[in-house]
């Protein structure tokens, strides 16, 4: 293999530079550290020395170097991540939106409300489809149904006999630090 090294016009350098201070002033430090490569190619180092100098992996700076080839200075900049793409459609959505609507003792559950992880059942029931419960939170919360979790309350318990125990009973056995010994 043999290394790709940019002929950049004088101008074109002082561009990229004007653009590299612009960036680190703006706080773009990612793209500035691309400009950083680009200028440091054109100048003859390749894109194994680039990575070292510039403390990124080697094959980063190679797409760097690509993209600048390819788009110019726009294949520099921050691009929208689009992320994993959604195993859910829209119409998938819609229906898990009803079937939440309408109550986990509806749909078959013995409980009253809906857990992620009885979401995250139904999703897999009905469209065949594995989520984690905490990504289930977040398709909830995409469709507008807020997320609650139960507060563990005892049924039959006093609240006097608690709050003796918290301010007496509970300090007494709760540890407490040991004394250092005295020579």
């Amino acid at each position: 293999m043999h290394a790709r090294m940019l002929m950049l016009h004088h101008k074109t350098v002082e561009s990229l530079l004007r653009k590299l201070k612009e960036a680190e002033i703006e706080g773009e430090y990612r793209v500035a550290k691309r400009l950083r490569a680009i200028i440091m190619n054109s100048e003859g180092h390749t894109s194994g020395e680039i990575a070292s100098v510039l403390k990124a992996p080697r094959s980063c700076v190679s797409d760097w170097i690509r993209n600048y080839v390819e788009y110019g200075f726009e294949g520099l900049q921050e691009g929208y991540r689009s992320g994993r793409p959604a195993e859910l459609t829209t119409e998938q959505k819609s229906y898990l939106a009803d079937i939440v609507e309408s109550g986990p003792t509806a749909y078959g559950f013995l409980t009253g409300v809906w857990s992620a992880i009885s979401v995250a059942e139904v999703i897999r029931d009905e469209f065949g489809i594995s989520y984690d419960p905490r990504h289930v939170r977040r398709i909830l919360d995409e469709l507008n149904f807020s997320i609650q979790r139960p507060k563990r309350v005892l049924a039959n318990a006093d609240p006097k006999k608690q709050s003796t125990w918290r301010r007496y009973t509970y300090p007494n056995i709760k540890k407490k630090r040991g004394r250092k010994a005295q020579p």
